[in-house]
């Protein structure tokens, strides 16, 4: 081959990689999204858990091409950082995510945190879409236009708990919730509203799930009140123990547990899928049965496969907010301008299953409208889930959400929040 033969080879070859390079991705521009949550100490796997949703998230979207903005080709990278549900590293995390890394969306998963970067997310010229994974009803009523709440409010737990609790017969209520803002707020939420319907609260003994593994003194003063059901919870793994040593000292009445707290987790890890501990339990539905059974099945076993351990409602739903992130950029046609990101959430949502797993339905203030998926543990076997509707006021507004959600096998129910729909 002749030099001349050669050099145009050469030429053909390069323009066939550089095209190869364009057309799979590989000089899409970088949108970087932050996250800053406990990723160390005792709250480090739910920490873990969000960003393994956000994780999975980005690699579907990335391998599927990213996203096109304007003509421009964007593909997504994850910066994290560890802030022990400390405020001010949480803000200081957030400033470097902002300044130095370029991230104008940022994740936190923590209300002891989020209240905080709240303060800061709307500052002129250092703008950033907070992205809360909380499900404390507070965050919704702080005046900030750059945030959304990812999980339902839970209020929508309390409520259809309660009601599940009255229709089993329960009327004595004992609490052995954990200690702190989030625990405070729903001993109150859920202790006001049983008293509402006709219970009583014979117990409250709040403990510290993040550094007690002993719970025998708190719980020997609830169970002397001789209460029909226990509302428990905080980690699951330490809510797996308070589960236990209630069972080990004879307490074998219900069990309803607070949404921070995961059944199949629980269920799965700790008692190694064991159940009979888990008997007249009452929690948050666990993510097989949280939308369409065989997209469930297939983000279970891709998590397990990816993660080990049993996937939760962190992944599943921080897998959601990242898919429709995305789909919001593309709406509005920007990686970098907060206010109108958030602004086409409401233009891209319902999506569809195979794209977000679970049935967001919209977003008012700052909360997406979810439902809240809850389920019984009865005779040894996961019940049928109920999903709980708490957004809209009538009857025909009800039926009309219930078309817009994918069919599945679940029992639907209409309990309205005061504050949402007012």
């Amino acid at each position: 081959m002749t030099g001349k033969w050669m050099k145009f080879s050469w030429i053909m070859v390069l323009a066939m990689l550089t095209a190869g390079f364009f057309g799979s991705g590989a000089w899409a521009k970088e949108v970087v999204i932050g996250f800053t949550g406990p990723l160390s100490g005792p709250a480090a796997q739910y920490g873990r858990d969000n960003v393994a949703g956000l994780e999975m998230g980005i690699e579907d979207i990335n391998k599927a091409g990213g996203i096109t903005v304007n003509g421009e080709k964007y593909t997504f990278t994850l910066k994290t950082y560890d802030d022990h549900i400390d405020p001010t590293a949480a803000v200081n995390n957030a400033r470097r995510l902002k300044a130095r890394d370029g991230a104008n969306v940022i994740f936190n998963p923590v209300f002891n945190t989020l209240a905080p970067l709240m303060e800061i997310n709307e500052m002129p010229g250092s703008e950033f879409l907070l992205m809360a994974y909380t499900s404390t009803p507070a965050i919704d009523f702080i005046d900030n236009d750059l945030t959304i709440s990812i999980p339902p409010p839970f209020k929508a737990y309390a409520f259809a708990y309660a009601d599940i609790a009255w229709e089993k017969g329960w009327r004595k209520c004992a609490m052995v919730v954990t200690l702190g803002a989030y625990g405070d707020e729903w001993r109150e939420t859920f202790a006001e509203h049983w008293k509402e319907i006709g219970g009583e609260i014979v117990a409250d003994k709040p403990a510290n799930y993040y550094t007690e593994t002993d719970f025998s003194s708190q719980l020997a003063a609830a169970l002397a009140t001789k209460p029909d059901f226990m509302l428990i919870g905080g980690p699951s793994d330490t809510t797996a123990l308070v589960i236990e040593q209630a069972r080990n000292m004879g307490f074998d009445g219900g069990l309803v547990m607070v949404d921070q707290a995961k059944m199949d987790y629980i269920a799965n890890v700790p008692f190694g899928g064991d159940l009979s501990l888990m008997n007249n339990l009452v929690g948050v539905a666990r993510t097989l049965d949280i939308g369409p059974r065989h997209i469930m099945e297939a983000f279970h076993e891709r998590y397990i496969a990816e993660y080990g351990g049993e996937d939760t409602s962190e992944n599943v739903l921080n897998y959601s907010a990242m898919r429709m992130l995305a789909a919001a950029m593309e709406e509005a046609g920007t990686v970098d301008d907060p206010k109108a990101i958030k602004a086409a959430f409401s233009k891209i949502l319902p999506m569809k299953p195979e794209e977000n797993l679970v049935a967001y339905l919209g977003i008012r203030g700052t909360r997406m409208l979810v439902p809240g998926t809850i389920q019984v543990i009865e005779d040894g076997e996961f019940q049928t889930s109920i999903q709980n509707i708490w957004w809209v006021k009538t009857e025909a507004e009800f039926q009309e959400i219930l078309k817009q959600i994918p069919e599945r096998k679940v029992i639907s129910t209409h309990l309205p929040i005061k504050e949402y729909i007012e």
